[in-house]
């Protein structure tokens, strides 16, 4: 029986496990914490948001990075053939708002206590507390490279047919993802693209943002510009913080724009009103005014906004708070209106590797065999997730591109092996 070494226990590897366990491997998965599954324990505010539920050709339209690179994964493996294969696990599952596939129960321990089962069933050897230091590699008498097997930290060496690394990336550095796979990657004659923090909150200059931490916005349209050019603009939740903003909005943009941001500031806006045009907003502040002509404006705007942020938006409008409505002048009104429709702000910068979901960059795709995960630089040698320059928006997307790699990488070595076998009995 061939022996396939993985080295990574969270999703793309324990699933991968499971699918070359089942071809008829012997598999042994490689976890330098304590317990499989660390990240995706918190994945989703511990929720675990696992897939989405669209169609699955709209799942391209998700992946920011080399989309295209995951034709035959995702064909291979659908988010369908995720939720099948969590449902026949016994995970019963709930779709939510934007298509986001969770467990009914709103516990990622589910979706972790499945693989776990199911690795134990196809009967995957797992090697907690296990850090993998380096590759062990050949060169064959044609010169080519060859896997030969993994070297621990403790210095024992593990002899393997296969490797897979499916180490994850740098965020959530306290998970584990320490970027030991990149450094892996090198050492089997890979190019590492530049990394960079995504899925992550952003940084803004303006000193009245931190007088909005903790305030929730939903139903906003957030816009960023580039000059002129808008270079992202979508609809949703996002929250202030005492360094900027953050949400499932802002998030997304980071996926976006995060290389643009290493090169210069952006402008930001956001509709605070995108239900109603300039004109409808101006009507329902005249209707206000006329009901209460001798109120205070602050306590007729009061019903626009959350009461954080009326201070704010006052400030910014130029108005003083005890301005009597019948002495607000239209200018003052329309640049009322202007904030309110496009409230400003910039974003300077994203937070680092400590608070992002997922880690942009990582093992370029050309040197990968998109129909297997095979290393086109080292025989024997795969890939698969995060580790991958791979990277999509939030929804389950990032979880989907770790799946889709991870079972590809496992059938492919089971169905490498058997091939040599076939061939070796012809023989």
């Amino acid at each position: 029986m061939k022996r396939f070494l993985i080295i990574g226990g969270g999703a793309a590897g324990m699933l991968s496990s499971v699918y070359a366990a089942r071809n008829g491997m012997e598999v042994h998965l490689f976890e330098q914490n304590e317990k499989l599954g660390k990240k995706l324990f918190i994945t989703g505010k511990g929720r675990c948001n696992f897939t989405n539920g669209c169609a699955t050709e709209e799942l391209f339209e998700s992946f920011i990075t080399n989309p295209r690179f995951l034709y035959s994964a995702v064909y291979g493996y659908t988010n369908y053939d995720v939720i099948d294969f969590f449902e026949t696990a016994g995970v019963k599952t709930k779709m939510e708002r934007g298509g986001r596939m969770f467990p009914l129960s709103d516990h990622s321990s589910d979706i972790i206590r499945a693989l776990e089962q199911q690795m134990k069933k196809a009967g995957v050897k797992i090697h907690l507390g296990s850090r993998v230091k380096r590759l062990l590699v050949e060169k064959e008498e044609d010169g080519n490279a060859r896997i030969t097997g993994i070297q621990l930290e403790n210095g024992e060496k593990i002899q393997g047919d296969q490797v897979l690394v499916a180490t994850g990336g740098n965020s959530y550095q306290s998970t584990g993802s320490t970027g030991d796979g990149y450094r892996m990657a090198k050492e089997g004659g890979h190019t590492v693209t530049d990394l960079q923090p995504s899925l992550v909150p952003m940084v803004t200059a303006e000193e009245y943002i931190p007088r909005l931490q903790g305030l929730s916005l939903k139903n906003v349209t957030l816009s960023l510009y580039d000059g002129k050019k808008c270079v992202y603009e979508d609809f949703g939740e996002m929250m202030f913080t005492h360094f900027g903003i953050t949400g499932p909005l802002v998030l997304s943009a980071s996926a976006k724009v995060g290389k643009l941001l290493k090169k210069k500031y952006l402008t930001a806006r956001i509709d605070l009103k995108p239900a109603l045009t300039a004109e409808q907003l101006d009507a329902r502040l005249l209707r206000e005014f006329e009901e209460g002509k001798n109120k205070q404006f602050k306590n007729v705007a009061g019903s626009l906004f959350p009461a954080k942020l009326l201070p704010v938006m006052l400030d910014l409008g130029g108005i003083a708070p005890g301005k009597k409505v019948h002495e607000i002048t239209r200018e003052e009104r329309a640049g009322f209106i202007e904030k309110t429709k496009a409230f400003p702000f910039t974003v300077t910068g994203l937070r680092g590797f400590q608070e992002a979901i997922i880690t942009k960059g990582g093992v370029q795709v050309k040197e990968v065999d998109p129909k297997t995960m095979e290393s086109k630089k080292t025989k024997g040698l795969y890939f698969a997730g995060e580790v991958l320059d791979l990277d999509g928006v939030t929804g389950g997307f990032n979880l989907q591109i770790a799946w889709s790699t991870g079972m590809l990488a496992g059938r492919s070595a089971g169905a490498h092996v058997r091939d040599r076998q076939i061939r070796m009995i012809n023989e």
